[in-house]
């Protein structure tokens, strides 16, 4: 069912590069989607533009929280590929670390991509969806957006408001028959959760927990890999879901128990 359901339609994924949004844009060119990858990684681009070939995938190196890269990837788009009908926001960043030792650079940077990010690319896309009544719009966020983490109060409250923005925005263009969704994965082996391990690995506590930092462990026994978070945020996407908005989907094997 799922093999070409998105034949001939353009998608624009950021955080492409590498990751969970690396595997939104295979799942998608794998399905038909013809996918604008951004990212701020140009080496990462380069590899998946060759390996899906550049009739299937145009790779942009742009920064999110820029609004002149963003607008400029948007316009870009649609004159080279067609009118976005799929906005994924995936690009973010996670700096770790007690509260009182963040620093306001620290603090400004993380809301940035995470926040400012999703707010500049939907302020871009989603009044072309509205005015030609259709698209889907899904935001990764995290389940640490709903379950307090210990050293990731930044990327947390980043993630929570990202979240929130996003189900208020599918609050204003539902009624042109636009859809804003989220997915909220938990933890998942990438490159940033490999970031909280000492050894390079993902982290062992993330599947057994962590009682010191509060933390259960998952439910499901098993890690996600990206290719889990991509496939909910295709399921979102497609006409499947076509009477699902302003819904946050966690996916994360259980391990915020669903709080």
């Amino acid at each position: 069912m799922a093999h070409g359901e998105f034949q001939g339609r353009t998608a624009l994924v950021t955080g492409a590069g590498n990751g969970i949004g690396q595997a939104v844009a295979r799942t998608l060119v794998a399905r038909g989607a013809r996918v604008t990858a951004v990212d701020l990684d140009a080496a990462g681009l380069k590899s998946l533009e060759a390996e899906l070939g550049s009739s299937a995938l145009r790779a942009h190196t742009a920064d999110v929280s820029d609004t002149a890269a963003v607008d400029e990837v948007v316009e870009r788009t649609e004159l080279d590929s067609g009118p976005v009908e799929f906005l994924v926001n995936v690009a973010g960043i996670l700096v770790a670390g007690p509260v009182t030792d963040f620093t306001d650079a620290d603090w400004e940077r993380v809301f940035a991509v995470n926040t400012g990010g999703v707010f500049r690319m939907c302020r871009a896309v989603a009044p072309r969806m509205a005015d030609r009544g259709d698209g889907c719009i899904v935001t990764v966020g995290s389940n640490a957006a709903g379950v307090p983490r210990a050293g990731m109060a930044a990327y947390a409250a980043s993630k929570a408001a990202a979240a929130h923005f996003t189900r208020c925005l599918g609050l204003e263009v539902g009624p042109s028959g636009v859809r804003c969704n989220v997915v909220s994965p938990g933890s998942t082996d990438t490159a940033m959760q490999r970031q909280l391990s000492n050894t390079g690995g993902p982290p062992a506590d993330a599947v057994a927990g962590d009682p010191d930092a509060y933390r259960v462990g998952i439910p499901l026994g098993r890690m996600a890999q990206p290719e889990d978070i991509a496939e909910a945020v295709a399921f979102l996407l497609s006409d499947r879901a076509r009477h699902i908005t302003m819904h946050d989907l966690y996916v994360d094997g259980g391990a915020t128990l669903r709080a």
